[in-house]
């Protein structure tokens, strides 16, 4: 195991609680899969895509992916080491994940619009071995500065593409004519199964460590979640991030056993086009999903009848958007969760309406919540508090020991740095977040990241970077500069153009730019970040 994925020790009392109460289970995540595969070989398995479009079956992506799992253990990859890949929500990327997991390797999903810096640091902390990409994907070419990249990546042995294959690298056809792997590898089920990148507080994405007990009892929560759903449902958040991985790659296979149905551009025209013909559902995921489908002309009221269930999670819900749905008698729900900690609350369709659409949930089985003050003492019910949660699918550490140190007390309470309200039947709404980040369209882009590049831009003094509301996406970034005396006002294009320059990925460029003489400071000199949003979202302005 690489030495950066150290893991903490979990309480005993709270693991044997989690193992007594059937939580946890000795089961892999290899080994689920691989059983839900075959069980269910006949599913169909379908891309919709420009570039790669594919239809076959789950016993035709199991083949594949064991092809994946035989290539790596004749290049001596095993239990513990580290496989990353970059790829759209394409087959290939089914294959590769669960290839690396029958092998009992630690698997390591890299969104797509990741640019080479994000990658480079991913890469390098993790410790990968191999990487798979492709050479391109819309305007992107992702094996530009690729040989540059590895000259600093001592770890990384091999590099698999996809498409035009440069000198030094192998093609993927080549993996899939390997010998395959007879059976999913026997690990320790409280080994690392996966780390999942997110954007956050600090200015490096963090590598969030999930075991295979943490992994595993997230997806049989989450498909616990929605077992009611009749229709299977067509996923255009990327596998990369954890909501496409969840609802794209592992709930459809296990436990929900529904085809898997992916599309690799959200284009909500074909998207509405896909549910009429194949009789899928969308919408679920960011609210973003919702609301392209509901705002397009070609939305229908056969349209209306396909999603007659939706869950919206991973970006702030506007009550707007609940009401407007419920209007249309589309039963919604809203759940409250993180990369850290998947599926913390959540409501059934079964709940009363005004907690649907206006709270984030109750605890989900296994789940416990507090709400403490700065003292540590919890709030009274109806007072707003810091968030601390811990359960059966909270992850075992960050790939950074010092932000898990952090995050953490001795009891296993993790620190959210989210505010949220409990009204008396213990239903949660999220208020406020003290992470600096905004949350795009269900993307987390750290603000500090961000800032850290725009405060290369000539003439800048000082730059916050903070949550405007979006009625499309949640939330965009907007950039709020203090410039030096005479400088000039940056515009948003040149606003953009020099974090293209950086390499930083689009999805993170603001998208309103504002220029302050000075800005609401704490006694310390601190910008009170804060401030900004509220005024924001009261008026507009600052």
């Amino acid at each position: 195991m690489p030495p950066d994925l150290k893991l903490r020790a979990i309480p005993p009392a709270l693991s044997q609680r989690y193992r007594r109460d059937g939580h946890w289970t000795d089961e892999t995540l290899g080994e689920v899969l691989a059983g839900a595969l075959q069980r269910n070989r006949g599913h169909r398995f379908q891309v919709r895509s420009d570039i790669r479009p594919y239809v076959g079956t789950f016993a035709d992506v199991d083949a594949m992916a064991r092809h994946v799992a035989g290539w790596l253990r004749a290049r001596g990859v095993g239990p513990g080491d580290v496989v990353a890949f970059q790829l759209p929500n394409w087959v290939e990327a089914g294959a590769v994940f669960y290839g690396v997991s029958f092998l009992g390797a630690i698997v390591v999903p890299i969104p797509h619009f990741y640019g080479q810096r994000e990658v480079a640091f991913i890469l390098r902390q993790s410790g990968a071995r191999v990487f798979i990409t492709p050479d391109r994907f819309g305007p992107r070419d992702y094996l530009a500065g690729l040989d540059e990249m590895r000259q600093d990546l001592p770890e990384l042995a091999w590099v698999v593409v996809l498409g035009e294959v440069p000198s030094g690298a192998t093609s993927f056809q080549a993996v899939l004519d390997e010998d395959s792997l007879e059976a999913p590898a026997r690990v320790d089920p409280m080994a690392p199964a996966l780390v999942a990148y997110t954007s956050g507080t600090t200015a490096e994405p963090k590598g969030v460590i999930h075991v295979h007990r943490t992994i595993v009892f997230e997806v049989r929560q989450l498909g616990a979640m929605q077992s009611h759903r009749p229709l299977p449902l067509l996923v255009g958040a990327p596998v990369g991030h954890g909501i496409g991985m969840l609802s794209g790659l592992l709930l459809p296979v296990y436990p929900l056993g529904q085809p898997v149905h992916l599309i690799d551009v959200w284009d909500p025209a074909a998207v509405l086009a896909s549910m009429r013909r194949d009789r899928v559902t969308a919408g679920s995921g960011s609210t973003y999903f919702l609301t392209s489908l509901l705002d397009h002309p070609d939305f229908t009221d056969e349209h209306r009848t396909l999603m007659p269930f939706i869950g919206l999670g991973g970006a702030p819900v506007p009550q707007m958007v609940a009401e407007r749905a419920d209007a249309m008698g589309i039963s919604l729900v809203r759940s409250y969760g993180s990369t850290e900690h998947p599926s913390t609350t959540g409501s059934g369709h079964d709940a009363p309406r005004d907690k649907r659409l206006y709270t984030d949930g109750r605890p989900l089985p296994g789940v416990e919540l507090r709400l403490i003050d700065e003292a540590g003492d919890e709030v009274p019910i109806g007072e707003p508090g810091d968030i601390v949660s811990r359960g059966p699918d909270c992850f075992m550490g960050y790939t950074d020991p010092t932000l898990t140190e952090r995050a953490f007390d001795a009891d296993g309470w993790y620190a959210t740095e989210d505010v949220g309200v409990r009204d008396a039947e213990g239903y949660l709404t999220i208020t406020d977040r003290k992470k600096d980040i905004i949350i795009r369209g269900g993307e987390n882009v750290s603000a500090a990241e961000v800032e850290e590049l725009l405060m290369r831009m000539p003439g800048v003094a000082e730059v916050a970077v903070v949550a405007a509301p979006d009625s499309r996406l949640g939330e965009h970034a907007c950039a709020i500069f203090r410039m030096r005396t005479d400088a000039g006002v940056p515009d948003l294009s040149s606003v953009r153009a020099s974090l293209q320059q950086s390499g930083l990925a689009k999805q993170k460029w603001p998208e309103d730019v504002r220029v302050v003489d000075d800005f609401p400071r704490t006694p310390s000199g601190k910008i009170k970040k804060g401030v900004l949003r509220d005024r924001l979202r009261t008026n507009g302005e600052l």
